[in-house]
């Protein structure tokens, strides 16, 4: 059991596969920055820096008026965290977007690479054809 279990590991399936969650986890870190330091503030400035993570509507509970959506949760209310909701679909969606634009530049640049790759290489100068030497053999048998 011990060699089967050593046998799967081995495979190059499982070790690509492994290689690909670490090398994911990471770029999730990567993407997840992009989109939360530099394209939300940008967003943010355009909407005119609202803030849509702490809009809550208060269902039972008492909290004090203009409490963000942290404070409510602490106080015991029962929240209707719609903001924070958006906020996520946002993250989603922006996040969505970086990873195709992302994905189609690496297509692209594996499309040219296989294009280059694909060429022909360069014809060999022709030799004589077989006629050419026959004729050749002819003609240096009539001397």
């Amino acid at each position: 059991m011990i060699k089967e279990f050593k046998d799967f590991i081995a495979k190059g399936n499982v070790m690509d596969m492994a290689v690909g969650i670490i090398i994911g986890a990471a770029f999730t870190a990567i993407v997840t920055s992009l989109v939360g330091d530099l394209i939300n503030p940008i967003i943010g400035l355009v909407l005119g820096g609202i803030d849509f993570s702490n809009m809550y509507v208060v269902m039972s509970g008492e909290v004090a008026e203009g409490a963000s959506l942290e404070a409510a949760r602490e106080a015991g209310a029962a929240v209707f965290a719609y903001g924070a909701f958006l906020t996520a679909v946002i993250n989603f969606l922006l996040i969505a977007f970086v990873v195709f634009m992302l994905v189609k530049m690496v297509n692209r640049v594996k499309s040219l690479a296989e294009e280059e790759a694909a060429e022909p290489a360069p014809a060999a100068p022709a030799g004589p054809s077989e006629l050419d030497v026959l004729l050749e053999i002819r003609d240096a048998l009539k001397k």
